[in-house]
């Protein structure tokens, strides 16, 4: 695929481009519907982050198809896709490019030659299959938007997307991800097996005939504006500490804490839980079609936003008891001061 025009389309209102991101919706899960099965919540989650300005994290067995999914939707927003299979062999500078030594005229000079990572949206897949070093290339991309080689600072077009693909870490040559890094990904998304029938008519439809094709809706430039209006979604200060409270509730050891969270928790959730809870709650909000966050779009994002985030103890371990039921717990201990 080929980089979007760069020609400036015409302006267009927020309004408009709020009609348009609302009415784009349906039209979105039409067009992935062509490809994808099922998986309506991950969709929800990828677009989301994908209009709040978010990178995300997908995490689920091989097969699932991750990688389609992903491919599918830039190929919807019309932006620029480039894949990185991430290997033990991966080094930080085949992601990111290098210097290298030209003759030019004569003349000899080092010139900068940019690594996949110079697109718009980047599949890092497998990504806890290459060693930490390498896993740590991407943090400044991530967090920067920019790539530094040689101390020159090297812009990457915008927007920019990482959405990185992870296998379970219990299967067989996986490296977990360090927490700085797990902290960049806005949601970690979990990608389950699909149902029998849902299963039944994947294998019917992709073993006849030819593969259907994605239509683009939406250039980059439109995507840049939904996620200005995203951040102009007003959301009541309660609603905002119920965030935070959610986020805070996680850390062990601390005035207040839950008597659970102390006995099960290492390391909980720090402020960019709170940040991203927010965050995604207007996006939420925007795609429905609603001007206001409510309490459910928080308590809805409260897993793939804290699951990355809390890191559990050998004690829950052995208990049994896992992320998933901890945040269920903290949603049941922590209470919304609006209803929903």
């Amino acid at each position: 695929m080929s980089f979007p025009s760069s020609e400036t389309p015409p302006p267009v209102s927020e309004h408009d481009a709020m009609d348009r991101l609302i009415a784009g919706r349906a039209r979105i899960e039409k067009e992935l519907g062509k490809v994808i099965v099922g998986q309506r919540d991950v969709i929800e989650q990828i677009l989301i982050s994908l209009v709040a300005g978010g990178h995300c994290l997908i995490t689920g067995a091989p097969g699932l198809a991750k990688t389609l999914l992903v491919k599918s939707i830039a190929q919807i927003f019309h932006l620029e896709f480039r894949r990185i299979q991430f290997t033990p062999d991966l080094m930080p500078a085949d992601i990111t490019g290098t210097e290298i030594l030209q003759d030019a005229s004569g003349e000899r000079r080092m010139t900068f030659v940019r690594g996949p990572v110079f697109a718009h949206m980047i599949l890092a897949d497998e990504i806890n299959r290459t060693p930490p070093k390498t896993q740590a290339a991407l943090l400044e991309a991530m967090q920067e938007h920019q790539v530094t080689a040689a101390g020159v600072r090297h812009p990457l077009p915008e927007p920019f997307f990482v959405l990185a693909t992870q296998n379970p870490v219990e299967m067989e040559g996986t490296y977990p991800l360090p927490e700085a890094q797990l902290d960049r990904f806005m949601f970690n998304v979990v990608m389950d097996y699909l149902p029998v029938d849902d299963e039944v008519r994947v294998v019917t439809e992709t073993t006849a005939g030819a593969a259907a094709t994605i239509e683009p809706l939406f250039s980059g430039p439109d995507v840049i504006q939904f996620q200005r209006l995203v951040r102009q979604v007003p959301v009541a200060a309660e609603l905002v500490r119920y965030a935070v409270e959610l986020a805070a509730a996680s850390r062990p050891r601390r005035t207040g804490s839950p008597a659970f969270v102390n006995d099960w928790v290492t390391w909980g959730a720090g402020t960019r839980a709170g940040q991203f809870l927010v965050l995604g709650a207007k996006a939420r909000a925007l795609l429905q079609g609603r001007a206001h966050v409510t309490a459910e779009d928080v308590r809805t994002l409260a897993a793939p936003t804290l699951r990355h985030r809390i890191l559990i103890n050998y004690r829950a371990e052995a208990e049994g008891i896992r992320v998933e039921d901890l945040i269920t717990r903290l949603l049941e201990t922590v209470k919304s001061p609006l209803p929903n």
